[in-house]
This record gives C-alpha cells, sequence and structure tokens, in this order.
C-alpha cells in the first residue's frame, strides 16, 4: 500500500487483515493472475465503486469483471497528480527441464512504476534478472523486489544483481515467507550497502514514511 498525494495505492494486495476496510483503495494495480498477487478475497475488502482497477491486458477475464485499464508494458496511466507506468515482468523456463517458463513473456504481464512528482517507487511483480532493467538505471528512487523462490521470480544473489543495475537509493524486500526477509538481508546487507543503496527491510504490513522534496 503506498499513500501518497491524497491517494491510497495497493499492488497486489493479498491476505489482508480485516480491518484494512478501514483503509479503502483509490486505485488497485495487479501484476499477474496468480492466486499470491490477484487475491479476490482482499480485493473486496478495500475495493469501493470508485476504485481504478490496472491490470494486464492478458487478464481479460478479470479486466473485465473489475472494469479495468487494461495495460501492457510501456503504458502508462495518470491517477491524480501520480503517474502509473506498466513495465516488463517475466520469468525463463528452468534450465535443463521441459517446464516452461511460470510468467512468459509474451503474456505482456507487468511491474510498475510509481512516479510520485519524480519520486519513484518500482513494484517488480514476480521478475528474473531481466535485460529491460538497464532501462531503469538511475531512474528509480524504491526499488521493491521479491525474495523468491528462485523458481518463481528471482532470488538470492539475483536480487543483489538487479540492484546494482537499476541503482535505486532504497530497496524494500517484498514476496518472502515470514524471517526470510531477515535472512536475506543478514546475508546479502553488506554487499547491498556497498552500492550505496539503504535497505528498508519491512515485516508484513509494516509501514515507513519516506521524505522527499518532491512531495
Amino acid at each position: 500500500m503506498i499513500e501518497a498525494e491524497g491517494l491510497r495505492i495497493y499492488i497486489d494486495p493479498i491476505l489482508l487483515p480485516d480491518n484494512y476496510t478501514e483503509y479503502p483503495a483509490d486505485t488497485i494495480l495487479i501484476t499477474h493472475p496468480h492466486d499470491d498477487h490477484y487475491h479476490y478475497a482482499s480485493i473486496e475488502k478495500i475495493a469501493t465503486e470508485d476504485t481504478i482497477f490496472i491490470m494486464p491486458e492478458n487478464m481479460s477475464t478479470e479486466v473485465a469483471r473489475h472494469d479495468a485499464i487494461a495495460v501492457n508494458p510501456g503504458d502508462s496511466v495518470q491517477v491524480g497528480t501520480i503517474n502509473i507506468t506498466a513495465f516488463y515482468m517475466y520469468t525463463y523456463p528452468p534450465p535443463d527441464t521441459d517446464y516452461e517458463a511460470s510468467h512468459p513473456a509474451e503474456n505482456n504481464w507487468t511491474s510498475y512504476i510509481i512516479d510520485i512528482n519524480g519520486f519513484t517507487i518500482f513494484h517488480a511483480g514476480d521478475s528474473k534478472d531481466i535485460d529491460e532493467y538497464e532501462q531503469l538505471t538511475g531512474h528509480i528512487d524504491v526499488a521493491m523486489l521479491p525474495l523468491g523462490p528462485g523458481c518463481q521470480s528471482m532470488a538470492g544473489g539475483e536480487v543483489v544483481s538487479v540492484l546494482r543495475t537499476i541503482e535505486p537509493q532504497y530497496f524494500i524486500p517484498i514476496h518472502f515467507e515470514n524471517g526470510a526477509n531477515d535472512v536475506f538481508c543478514e546475508t546479502y546487507d553488506t554487499q547491498i550497502e556497498y552500492e550505496g543503496i539503504e535497505i528498508v527491510n519491512l515485516d508484513h504490513f509494516e509501514s515507513f514514511v519516506f521524505e522527499s522534496e518532491s512531495f
């Protein structure tokens, strides 16, 4: 959940506590249809008649259900003073196996860049270390990257590699089992901080306030 400019934006809300009905969504962004990212029970808690939904065009059933704005990588949507740009999100087939990629590039599922008056937040969804991240180098203030599992998204040293490519000011770990964020940060904090990146390690439903001259 991102609160800025009088707006409340959710990205892939899941397993929200009951009290989140007190925090209705102005906008809900969905990266892809897997049930740990498109969680209908959580969406019901926070959606109102005025909520704006943004999701991949590939999710045609869900787009119709929510009268959503359908996007592909590269598309931008203006919500109030905040600009939201869909970016690439995909994984690769596991090497030396007959399995297909769990997040195929051809589906055009999406990560998101949220631009708040020049302060940019990137939410990677489920993605591996992909070549398109070079387009983001030096343009992201806060990178929210998944910690795994490695067969479904980036994990371990891949996360550090992505941070080195994107060069954000801050890194927030997402998509982890309880406690895995602490283990990750204890393992890789020296490498990440050496790159001049501040780790904002939050447990589930914790919050953090960024102060920016852009606000």
